[in-house]
């Protein structure tokens, strides 16, 4: 069972992707890096997951837009829910620019066998996509108070919000069930960058990496732990639940 994140360009540039493995009980981060354009991220889905094999991928970006103006309710809900936390989600419609690629993106992945689960049997075989949203997933799962702003700001400070995230990690998710140690992995700096540039590389694959849990998480519990912001019909977001910190 394989499990793919990925933190989509919604526009352009660059996309983080990480591929997380399930062998014994447990799960291993086995790939981790970034692609310029779609098809090079459909060629690293092929290359991941075998046409017969099953898996769940969590693309952190808006593959189901049936609104063509203003806001899906998944992102009113999560403003509704995180907004005290900053986590509230980009509004999406089918008129702004990346709406065609990001719709588009989900399409390719249906075309490959991979198709929309807001509800899910835990722990059954079959190949599914979901969109996630970082930040309340961060949240959520490592007990937090507002989101780690390591997007937006300066430099300097950015780099410390993501050596935070980044340490949360590799602190807190061994303890989760399902667990993933990622300390043994080669994929992950010992420092964190001091250029923009490598910093927003950096940025892309975590955010890639917790789409990835994300996935794994919701495939192991469904419902139980985890909740599903709107529906199939209008979109929706899945977001680990509180009572999955240990």
């Amino acid at each position: 069972m394989k499990f793919l994140g990925i933190d989509l360009g919604w526009s352009s540039g660059a996309s983080g992707l990480c591929c997380l493995d399930w062998q014994a009980g447990r799960l291993e981060l086995v790939d981790l890096r970034r692609e310029d354009d779609t098809a090079a991220i459909l060629a690293w889905v092929d290359t991941c997951m075998a046409p017969d094999e099953s898996g769940v991928i969590a693309v952190d970006a808006p593959t189901l837009i049936p609104n063509a103006t203003g806001m899906r309710l998944c992102d009113r809900l999560t403003h509704k829910h995180f907004g005290r936390y900053h986590a509230g989600s980009y509004p999406a419609n089918l008129g702004l620019p990346f709406a065609a690629r990001t719709v588009a993106f989900g399409l390719s992945l249906e075309a490959k066998g991979f198709h929309h689960a807001p509800a899910i049997a835990p722990q059954q075989s079959g190949r599914h996509q979901i969109e996630v949203f970082p930040h309340p997933a961060i949240v959520h799962l490592f007990g937090l108070e507002r989101i780690l702003k390591y997007k937006k700001g300066k430099l300097a400070d950015r780099r410390v919000e993501l050596a935070r995230l980044q340490q949360y990690l590799c602190d807190r998710l061994p303890t989760f069930e399902p667990a993933l140690d990622v300390n043994q992995s080669k994929c992950l700096p010992n420092e964190i960058p001091l250029k923009g540039t490598a910093l927003k590389a950096l940025e892309d694959q975590l955010d890639s990496l917790m789409c990835a849990y994300v996935a794994a998480h919701w495939w192991y519990w469904g419902l139980e732990r985890n909740l599903t912001l709107g529906n199939l019909a209008e979109g929706y977001i899945i977001v680990p639940n509180l009572v999955t910190a240990s």
